[in-house]
């Protein structure tokens, strides 16, 4: 095999972590040269889809959907991205594998130095084995035997202890050895999970690269890139997470072999150091959990052009909108201008009907001598000259007699 396996007798975390960073390592690039290779798999899905590719754009063509300029580049610059990193090590290595791999630790001495974070400029690894050789040895010691107290006379002298008894029988042995095997599951099985799937992912790059050439398989890129960025952010936030668990657990545990050396009882130290392996542990979880929840955020560029051309739509919807709107506005505001003008046509009508009478009736005085013709003449100066008709049925005058015809009056004679 590629990765020596490394003697336990030298440091169980230091072995395990070389191995698994080992692994991944080889895992992705030899899995990336091995898909490389002529008549690989790799091969045949990327001659098959840039065929498919070239063949839909020629059918587009002969149907008369000819792209336009901005769907012809970007058709390219997909082309020529998925060419570069899916048949190119070393454009792949500098842009892919390399991020994912030696970014995360890169980071965490740019941000964890300044801090004086345990870890942070290197040696780790080193130090979470110290600390696993520390508990092994703590373990052995044990918590030792409380001292115990004479109570007065009157009690007859019965000794009790100093600290209150375990919660069973066995707890001690069981929380020392309980927090090392937390210890150990929290470091080695964070760093193995992010370091092998990001091996994984890194070896099937290129198949999903290729996904890329299509819009309806652009998801499966999408998810290929969440994972993988996902996988290097569990990396940083993993290696932040162990060098506070250093910071804390290293002078704790020193100064426990110390005293423990001296014979020193510490019956409360089991429980404490059970708490605080198993608190960084769901810290390891929550951390994880958090930047796999940040990484799967990660949208494409087409998301954008999805929107802008909801965008587009809804501005064209506007637009077609607008007439119809400026019709109905047409429409009120010419109904509106026929009530206006029968309403000013009926209050003409009657503003004449109104000046007529009152001309009529200033006419009348005058000629029955109220007031002097030419007072009447200048109020009525505004008004025709001719009196005001008489009302409809009263321009004649009504006789009360019968009528009776010649014709009628000789019938009567001659019978």
């Amino acid at each position: 095999m590629a990765c020596a396996v490394i003697p336990p007798d030298t440091g169980f975390v230091r072995a395990m972590v070389a191995f698994i960073d080992c692994q991944a390592q080889s895992l992705g690039a030899q899995g990336y040269l091995a898909l490389l290779a002529p008549g690989s798999t790799l091969s045949l899905v990327l001659t098959g889809f840039l065929t498919l590719l070239v063949a839909l754009l020629g059918y587009r063509l002969l149907l008369g959907h000819a792209p336009d300029v901005r769907e012809g580049v970007f058709t390219l610059v997909k082309i020529g991205f998925v060419l570069a990193l899916a048949t190119s090590w070393p454009a792949y290595r500098a842009l892919v594998y390399d991020v994912a791999l030696r970014g995360p630790a890169e980071l965490t001495a740019e941000i964890g130095a300044p801090s004086g974070l345990p870890g942070a400029g290197g040696g780790l690894v080193d130090r979470l084995d110290t600390v696993d050789q520390a508990m092994a040895a703590l373990a052995l010691l044990g918590a030792g035997e409380p001292p115990l107290t004479v109570a007065p006379p009157a009690a007859n002298d019965v000794a009790t202890p100093q600290t209150p008894p375990p919660p069973f029988a066995g707890f001690n042995a069981f929380a020392l050895g309980g927090s090392r095997l937390i210890f150990l599951l929290g470091a080695v099985g964070a760093l193995a999970v992010v370091r092998l799937v990001a091996g994984l992912m890194l070896a099937l790059g290129p198949f999903f690269i290729a996904f890329l050439l299509f819009d309806q398989t652009r998801g499966l890129f999408e998810g290929w890139v969440r994972v993988l960025a996902g996988a290097a952010l569990a990396a940083l936030g993993t290696a932040v997470t162990l060098g506070l668990e250093l910071a804390l657990l290293e002078p704790w545990l020193a100064d426990i072999l110390t005293r423990r050396a001296a014979g020193e009882a510490l019956p409360n130290m089991p429980a404490e150091i059970l708490l605080v392996t198993s608190m960084f542990a769901l810290l390891l979880l929550a951390m994880m959990f958090a930047t796999a929840r940040l990484a799967f955020g990660f949208r494409l560029v087409p998301g954008w052009r999805a929107a802008a051309g909801r965008l587009v739509t809804h501005l064209r919807a506007e637009s077609a909108s607008q007439p119809a709107a400026a019709a109905t506005a047409a429409a009120a505001a010419e109904g509106r201008s026929r009530a206006a003008i029968v309403v000013d046509a009926i209050s003409s009508a009657q503003r004449r009907e109104a000046a007529q009478g009152g001309a009529a009736t200033v006419l009348a005085n005058a000629y029955a001598g109220d007031v002097r013709p030419a007072a009447a003449a200048r109020a009525g100066r505004d008004l025709p000259d001719r009196v005001a008709p008489a009302p409809l049925g009263q321009s004649f005058r009504r006789s009360t007699r019968t009528r009776v015809s010649a014709g009628a009056r000789r019938r009567d004679r001659q019978s």
